[in-house]
């Protein structure tokens, strides 16, 4: 481990927990209603809001209400959002004349927006015009990511409130995550991608001449604007096909440092936003710790791979080397292989650089980072309930082992919600290893692949992983624009994204009805170091019983076979 690969992490982990902690609290303080700093300005906008769409602010919801309000809102968004992708070429702020998006492309692009996926099978400057970039996958950018903070913080109120009915008021939730949280955030953050030269305008690309006398395109449009939310509301999906390796979006160190930082902000913040709710915040601190050391496992394994470099070189004499194929030069292997692992431990689909040419072991890391199903600080809501998931299964299994009472932050763990903890965990695992099954057996799913022996498969599970988590990052090599991959990924995007949502709130609905237990003898401590250690080996215990053999017959194998010399 070099001294290099120690400091960076180090010092990234330690700017996030400084960044987090305030944060979480401004966000419970938001959610809960109480007065902030932004309050005097935002307060009469978020009134004027509510009479707009006729809300009663005031009126709480029951579970099913909740959900069913926000099933019929993602709906009403997939709806508007297929529609316009599929009209782009009859609206304005289209300087190209782009066609319509093709439907099933259309379809595909437009689930994975609305489930804060953004898995993209399109290349982006030349398929979305400058209108379907700004009113269509930015405005859902902020709207997957205000669902997501609000099924977060519908099970935050389960256990924070006692013998009661209702988890709150979705419409109140989604205008509070969008007003005071997603949109200062990032009209900020476009400001200071704008300073370091990150493209914001909306003229049309420019035509240059290049040394050779060739014609070159070089396309603009309305990028920081993307940029920001893309990254704060842990979406993923660029402006250009390059996504963050392109200097338009990522300029320099700085940005990408700072762009790796806003993919992680708001999850690792949630985790204090659920410790100051539910008046617990050592039980936030615990899960923020599980969180940062499975994150700081995977970052140094990354790290360290990457800058060995190719194993297949040392073996034939020379010296290898960091592993820079398919990364930009501004960056290097080490700043390339965090962001990586930023992105994959994060609900995030941004890349700075070309996951399929990692090491096997490096590109092990970023699958595993999403086949946890996304509870390294996970995506924005959805890493967080994730967990709690996981917490709620470490209780029980805990307490049968030892003899205690299964209980969690006062609620007793019953078999309703142990049932609705595992369908939270094991939904997505089983939506990722059905598809790659199709996928490798089906013919339409085995022309997609592009890499021999081991390496395609690795292709198939990344891609499946990607989109049932609903993380959006590809592994790159796969023909994803083939039918059966826009049908089979859009499948598993809406899956992935709303089996478990739904599963979370009906958590939810139980917990909230039970009354609050004080704690005894016979209770299990959940703020123990006890406790932290069992709930890391439950994530992994899991994750391994469930992908250990895709994962060994995929990179383990690939790094097995290259150290004997083995290509393909």
């Amino acid at each position: 481990m070099t001294w290099r690969i120690i400091l960076e992490v180090s010092f990234f982990a330690a700017v996030l927990t400084a960044l987090a902690v305030p944060l979480g609290f401004y966000m419970a303080r938001v959610f809960e209603g109480e007065r902030t700093l932004l309050s005097p300005l935002l307060r009469p906008i978020e009134g004027v809001v509510y009479r707009l769409a006729g809300v009663n602010p005031y009126a709480e919801m029951s579970w099913t209400r909740y959900l069913g309000s926000l099933l019929l809102f993602n709906f009403w968004g997939l709806l508007a959002g297929y529609l316009l992708l599929r009209w782009q070429n009859h609206l304005s702020f289209n300087p190209l004349h782009l066609p319509g998006v093709p439907g099933v492309l259309a379809f595909n692009t437009i689930v994975s927006f609305v489930t804060n996926t953004n898995w993209q099978a399109y290349s982006g400057e030349t398929t979305m015009s400058y209108f379907s970039q700004m009113f269509v996958l930015a405005v859902q950018n902020f709207l997957s990511a205000a669902t997501g903070l609000a099924g977060a913080v519908a099970l935050t109120r389960a256990f924070a409130r006692k013998e009661k009915k209702t988890l709150g008021n979705v419409w109140v939730d989604l205008t509070r995550s969008v007003l005071y949280i997603l949109l200062p955030i990032s009209l900020v953050v476009a400001l200071v991608l704008v300073s370091q030269g990150v493209v914001q305008t909306l003229h049309p690309p420019v035509k240059a001449v290049t040394l050779e006398g060739r014609e070159q395109t070089i396309p603009l449009g309305p990028v920081a604007s993307r940029e920001a939310i893309k990254l704060l509301g842990t979406n993923g999906g660029g402006f250009f096909n390059a996504n963050s390796a392109h200097p338009f979006e990522n300029p320099n160190p700085f940005t990408n440092f700072l762009e790796a930082m806003l993919i992680t902000i708001l999850p690792a913040a949630l985790c204090f936003t659920f410790g100051r709710m539910v008046r617990n915040l050592r039980q936030g601190w615990v899960i923020y710790g599980v969180m940062m050391f499975l994150f700081l496992v995977g970052a140094f394994t990354c790290c360290w791979f990457e800058a060995q470099g190719n194993p297949l070189f040392s073996r034939l004499g020379f010296s290898a080397g960091p592993n820079l194929e398919g990364k930009e030069w501004r960056f290097g292997a080490i700043d390339s292989a965090l962001f990586a692992t930023v992105t994959t431990a994060v609900s995030c689909g941004a890349v700075d650089s070309l996951h399929d040419s990692f090491t096997p072991l490096g590109g092990l890391v970023l699958l595993a980072n999403i086949l946890t199903g996304e509870v390294i600080f996970g995506g924005i809501g959805s890493g967080l309930y994730g967990m709690i998931a996981y917490a709620l299964l470490t209780v029980f299994l805990a307490g049968l082992m030892v003899g205690r009472s299964p209980e969690f932050l006062g609620k007793k763990i019953e078999k309703r919600e142990v049932k609705l903890s595992l369908a939270v965990v094991l939904v997505p695992a089983f939506l990722v290893l059905f598809f790659s099954a199709l996928a490798v057996i089906l013919p339409a799913g085995r022309e997609g692949i592009t890499a021999a022996g081991p390496h395609g498969l690795s292709q198939v599970l990344y891609a499946f992983a990607s989109t049932a988590n609903n993380n959006g990052s590809a592994f790159g090599g796969l023909k994803a624009d083939l039918p059966f991959y826009l049908w089979t990924t859009a499948l598993a995007m809406l899956l992935g994204r709303f089996l478990p949502l739904a599963a979370v709130l009906a958590l939810a609905g139980s917990l909230v009805e039970k009354k609050t237990i004080p704690p005894s003898p016979g209770t299990f401590p959940t703020t123990s170091w006890l406790f932290a250690v069992l709930l890391v080996g439950v994530i992994i215990i899991v994750g391994a019983l469930t992908f250990l053999p895709g994962l060994a017959l995929g990179p383990i194998l690939e790094q097995l076979l290259l150290a004997r010399g083995r290509l393909f």
